[in-house]
């Protein structure tokens, strides 16, 4: 399998240059969900509004520099490690502000959640993840450590 891929493996242990496949997941996910709270107000300011934000424009705004921000350094591999602490913040709130609560609502409860929680739960493991590992061997924090292959 190795060969039909092509990529290398490292004999030690987890291939530090597959990482890369969970930068691109993870930042490209929060490059584009930043976009939207810009260009759309329906993921942006009024999504901000009804959740109950105080200065619902301001919040969404902020919030979607810094997934357009950390979302790219983390695609780059860039401070990846850095750039996952904001993002850790952004989706633990999203969690906590719409996906909690859907477990006391009438006709949702655990099981609506545990279904629409999906992605949420995927991205907190993958910059889990990130934040412990690092961007892996294909990224510029390897480039400028001298690691990468």
């Amino acid at each position: 399998m190795r060969r039909l891929i092509g990529l290398p493996v490292d004999p030690g242990g987890l291939e530090a240059g597959y990482v890369l496949f969970i930068r691109l997941a993870a930042g490209l996910i929060f490059l584009t969900q930043g976009v939207l709270k810009y260009t759309d107000p329906k993921m942006g300011v009024i999504r901000f509004t009804h959740i109950g934000f105080p200065y619902p424009g301001f919040t969404a705004h902020l919030v979607g520099g810094f997934e357009i921000v950390c979302g790219l350094l983390v695609l780059l591999g860039l401070f990846t490690r850095l750039a996952t602490i904001p993002l850790l913040a952004v989706i633990l709130t999203a969690i906590g502000t719409t996906k909690i609560p859907e477990l006391v609502r009438p006709g949702q409860g655990f099981w609506f959640m545990v279904s629409d929680a999906r992605t949420d739960f995927a991205m907190l493991c993958s910059l889990l993840f990130l934040l412990c590992s690092g961007a892996g061997r294909w990224s510029i924090d390897a480039a400028r450590r001298g690691d990468a292959r």
